[in-house]
């Protein structure tokens, strides 16, 4: 761009601040001081994303970081099984299966059970062919050995784990305990099966070596009918595996999966998940839809969080996931366990399609970000002007801006439904009070100063005199009992910014 130089543009991504360093340009610092708005994909991504980048914004609690999140979802017609999408067409009258009543009575359990198995077939099919194949290839002339056409049972419960293989997705984290893991595939009346694909980089020895012990571990003589590993991972595979798990596995290192999609992929089918608390299933799952692996976070060192969260994986398939798939009525079906399908198909399909995330960035993001555009290219670009001579002037003045004081009273003994009348005093140097928002922040008191369950109202101007502090008021609504604290805080004020973090300066009472 004309005029910009290029220490300008190393400037924009420099860590100085504090915590940083200076010597790297970060491409994502610099994406932010550029972006007007900015999100994670998903709300626990944006919680840590607010944490990493927090001090880009010196002096604003971590949940007012301008980060916000919109989580991620998967294109329903791409991955939802032309099985499923029959059904729903023969029994509910439409091909939106992330739309329909999936716990009406037109679709019966059996039908529900059918197809769930059918699925299961596919899947036992394609890795019988897959591992056939592969055997093939690298013996040339030799016959498959007869048990690669016994690989896996559709009637037997199936866990499906697929995944690139960078170290913290924990591809291994299964085999933890070998004879744990072997006496859950080899249960004589409740066995499971585990389907595994992966891929690793052709550079990443470690990924590889990660694969390797997990082929070497399933191709034990007593395991390999209940656990097979499928190698470059793609989307075909993907197409079948999805729909033919009952339970989706992912176990990363909390809190390092942004999302995940895979266990959503998984969902629309009507698999139910078995998952870490991270990504998206940190904030869908309900206790109904699968199961929540705990997280060791307070463990001493990696080894022990991977010891804590294997047992407790071990312990859910063994004492509730199995049970529950093999708890079967007179018909031979698994009435709980369609019950959880029913209200994972009710529930997350319509929350996981792509049609939910892109409608929210429309509303939340590139509609307003549209807006703004319109707004600030106006009249040639007359507002665009305007908006940096104002920055100019608000950064110049702005470490001369202070709140010099706050009272509070109206209340003699605080009850709940009364009303705190809040004053402050705030010093604006060159700035006028239309150029600054000064707002009380008010919620529960806790370790001192900290506040949670924050809101905050704005104060109106109440006095101002040329060369004097500007007194605005307010009050604050006691809607809660127990502890109570507030404090005041200023912010620039503009109405092309997007919110009063845009600009990074804040001056707070102290």
């Amino acid at each position: 761009l004309p005029g910009v130089t290029a220490p300008d543009v190393l400037a924009l991504g420099t860590e100085d601040y504090e915590g940083g360093d200076p010597a790297v340009f970060n491409m994502a610092v610099m994406g932010l001081r550029l972006a007007q708005r900015a999100n994670g994909v998903s709300k626990l991504h944006g919680d840590v994303s607010r944490g990493m980048f927090g001090a880009l914004w010196e002096g604003f609690d971590q949940d007012d970081v301008p980060i916000t999140s919109v989580t991620n979802g998967v294109h329903a017609p791409t991955w939802t099984d032309p099985l499923m999408v029959a059904l729903a067409k023969d029994k509910l009258g439409t091909y939106e299966t992330s739309a329909c009543d999936w716990t009406s009575e037109a679709v019966s359990d059996a039908d529900l059970w059918s197809v769930r198995r059918a699925m299961r077939q596919q899947l036992v099919t394609d890795a019988r062919e897959r591992v056939t194949a592969a055997w093939a290839e690298q013996n040339p002339g030799v016959a498959a050995p007869s048990w690669m056409g016994e690989i896996l049972d559709p009637d037997v419960l199936t866990i499906g784990f697929a995944r690139r293989v960078p170290t913290y997705k924990r591809l291994t984290l299964m085999l933890h305990d070998p004879e744990r893991l072997r006496a859950l595939l080899t249960h004589p009346e409740r066995p499971v099966q585990l389907v595994i694909a992966g891929k690793s980089h052709p550079a990443d020895d470690s990924g590889k070596a990660l694969i390797q012990k997990l082929v070497q571990f399933a191709a034990e003589p007593e395991l390999r009918r209940r656990i097979v590993f499928l190698p470059n991972y793609d989307i075909g595979m993907a197409r079948l595996l999805y729909p033919g798990t009952d339970i989706w596995l992912n176990n990363p290192l909390r809190p390092l999966e942004a999302c995940g999609t895979s266990g959503m992929k998984a969902a629309l089918n009507g698999s139910l998940n078995l998952s870490i608390l991270d990504g998206w299933w940190n904030e869908y799952y309900d206790a109904e839809n699968g199961w929540a692996i705990p997280t060791a976070d307070a463990a001493g060192d990696g080894a022990e969080r991977d010891k804590l969260e294997a047992e407790a994986m071990y312990d859910l398939i063994e004492y509730q996931i199995a049970p529950r798939y093999y708890d079967r009525d007179a018909e031979g079906l698994p009435r709980r366990w369609l019950q959880s399908i029913r209200h994972t198909l009710a529930t997350l399909s319509p929350e996981l399609s792509a049609d939910r995330m892109v409608r929210e960035y429309v509303e939340r993001l590139y509609v307003p970000a549209a807006h703004a555009e319109r707004a600030i290219t106006a009249d040639g670009n007359r507002p665009a002007r305007e908006l940096a001579a104002w920055k100019a002037r608000v950064a110049q003045e702005w470490p001369h801006v202070a709140v010099t004081h706050v009272e509070s009273g109206g209340v003699q003994s605080p009850q709940v439904g009364d009303e705190l009348k809040v004053r402050a005093h705030v010093q604006l140097a060159g700035l006028s009070p239309d150029d600054v928002l000064v707002e009380v922040a008010f919620g529960r008191a806790r370790n001192g100063d900290d506040l949670v369950d924050v809101r905050r109202q704005p104060l109106e101007l109440a006095e101002h005199e040329l060369g004097q502090p500007a007194t605005f008021v307010g009050t604050v609504p006691l809607g809660r009992s127990g502890s109570f604290g507030y404090n005041v805080r200023v912010t620039p004020k503009h109405a092309l910014l997007a919110n009063p973090a845009e600009l990074g300066l804040v001056a707070v009472a102290h």
